[in-house]
């Protein structure tokens, strides 16, 4: 099985899922912007049981496209060590789509995915792994001897049983409704998930956050939202740095 080079855009997408990866012919590179100084507890310890197959690399500088022309450069160079290797870049930016193409008029394997679960070699190993056995031929049953039927025994007299009380049934409790906040954090996800660059300090995610919503949200509805961040994994807080986990 070739070798799989997957290069994270770390800046674009910080996915929760690279333990699909697991036990696949993947190396693994993740690619930090400039401002990008920590990652999520959850990804160092996802990325450390790959060992050698995986590394992070730090763009130096803080250009537009920086981290695009890291990637490109990363992918020539790979290419030229690694002969018949394949490409996954992960990211939801539109802009490498004219790389691939180019790669693939250079009979170079590469494909763009929002996703881990979306590389199209993962795809096909887990659909090769799901593929169930063949069916075991039935087995030649051996013709039971005849046996001579035993008379049946009498059977006893049931007695009378007094009907039971009918139980009422309780009543049917309505459906919870969605906390009030529900429609505010899909607001807030969906902005950030948008964005090329997120923010890099807790002061700076509260202004985000306030600028979304007319009119402002008080300080406790502020604390509530990134707080709920929090418990749903979506953010991590070190002192007043934040690290996103948005995928």
């Amino acid at each position: 099985m070739k070798t799989n080079f997957v290069l994270v855009d770390f800046e674009n997408v910080q996915p929760r899922n690279m333990g699909l990866l697991k036990g696949g012919p993947f190396h693994i590179k993740v690619f930090l912007g400039a401002s990008q100084g920590k990652i999520s507890l959850e990804m160092a310890q996802a990325l450390q049981t790959f060992g050698d197959a995986a590394e992070y690399i730090q763009v130096v500088g803080n250009g537009k496209d920086a981290l695009d022309f890291h990637i490109a450069y990363y992918i020539g160079k790979l290419a030229a060590e690694n002969p018949g290797a394949s490409f996954s870049i992960i990211s939801k930016d539109t802009g490498f789509d004219p790389l691939v193409k180019h790669l693939k008029l250079k009979h170079i394997e590469c494909k763009r995915s929002a996703t881990i679960a979306d590389i199209p070699h993962l795809k096909s190993s887990a659909s090769t792994q799901a593929a169930p056995p063949p069916a075991a031929a039935p087995a030649t049953r051996t013709p039971a001897a005849k046996q001579t039927p035993k008379p049946a025994a009498a059977k006893p007299v049931a007695k009378p049983v007094a009907p039971r009380a009918a139980v009422p049934k309780p009543a049917s409790k309505p459906a919870a409704k969605p906390p009030a906040d529900s429609a505010r954090m899909t607001q807030v996800l969906e902005n950030l998930g948008k964005r090329q660059g997120l923010p890099a300090t807790l002061r700076t995610l509260r202004t985000t956050i306030a600028s979304l919503f007319k009119p402002a949200l008080a300080d406790g509805e502020l604390d509530a939202l990134v707080a709920e961040m929090k418990r749903r994994g979506k953010i991590v807080v070190t002192g007043t740095k934040v690290s996103y986990a948005l995928v």
